[in-house]
């Protein structure tokens, strides 16, 4: 299967753009020529990857309908977007549910579920037009619970859940829906912020033989856009070979 050659005539917008999945997205879609807001509440480091990519940086916080607003109008004033690629997201905290801590959760549904929301609200109008694409990255944690998950669980079952009834809603209006949904990752800040220390994070990653890095979840994200209009990858689920479900994890391997 080969992907569209148009890819300078394409443009999207890439939130989660200052770490990890998003920046690496960021730069493999302008690699190919895309034309990419990059999108993310760190303007420092937004400015620093458009310098280094030519990436349009667009400082915002999709949790906060007013940045969503002018994030939207900016994209809009440079021509808009023809297809959408939410990253933003995260997990916070390993507390089991009787230990709930309610910071914790709010900030993973805001993140992963009302932030995709409402910038997938927002730029549908644009998207429809461009009979486009909105992608989202889910976990492998939407498939399978686990203990000290279950906020991270449940925000990203929930934005699995958007995910399969938006591309039912907009299949007539010609927009493809993608979802991909990685298993272990190594990025530089993803257990880090959940786990709130270094030690902790590098006990995620010990003795794993190769995880995932954002650039090779970047690469999917890449050719599943860049396919062609008809193709539509419904969901891709990508972990490590050495993770074959999210229980199934071997450390030290040969």
């Amino acid at each position: 299967m080969t992907t569209t050659d148009n890819s300078s005539s394409r443009s999207a917008v890439v939130t989660g753009a200052s770490s990890g999945i998003g920046q690496a997205t960021v730069r493999a879609l302008r690699a190919q020529g895309w034309t990419v807001f990059a999108v993310a509440r760190r303007a420092e480091r937004l400015e620093s990857l458009a310098a280094e990519s030519g990436a349009i940086a667009v400082p915002a916080d999709v949790s906060v309908q007013a940045d969503v607003d002018a994030l939207v109008a900016a994209v809009s004033e440079r021509g808009g977007a023809d297809t959408l690629i939410n990253c933003a997201g995260g997990a916070r905290g390993t507390e089991i549910w009787g230990d709930a801590i309610d910071e914790n959760w709010e900030f993973m549904w805001q993140s992963n579920v009302m932030g995709t929301m409402r910038l997938t609200r927002a730029l549908l109008p644009q998207l429809r037009a461009a009979r486009g694409t909105v992608l989202n990255v889910t976990s492998t944690a939407a498939l399978a619970s686990y203990e000290g998950g279950s906020g991270y669980n449940a925000a990203k079952a929930a934005e699995r859940a958007m995910t399969q009834a938006l591309r039912l809603e907009e299949v007539e209006n010609g927009l493809r829906v993608i979802e991909i949904l990685p298993g272990l990752v190594q990025t530089e800040e993803f257990s880090l912020r959940r786990l709130g220390s270094q030690s902790a994070a590098d006990d995620v990653y010990a003795g794993v033989d190769n995880p995932l890095t954002g650039e090779d979840v970047a690469e999917v994200i890449r050719y599943a856009v860049s396919a062609p209009a008809h193709v539509n990858l419904d969901e891709i689920v990508i972990r490590p070979q050495v993770q074959a479900a999210n229980h199934k994890l071997i450390r030290n391997a040969k």
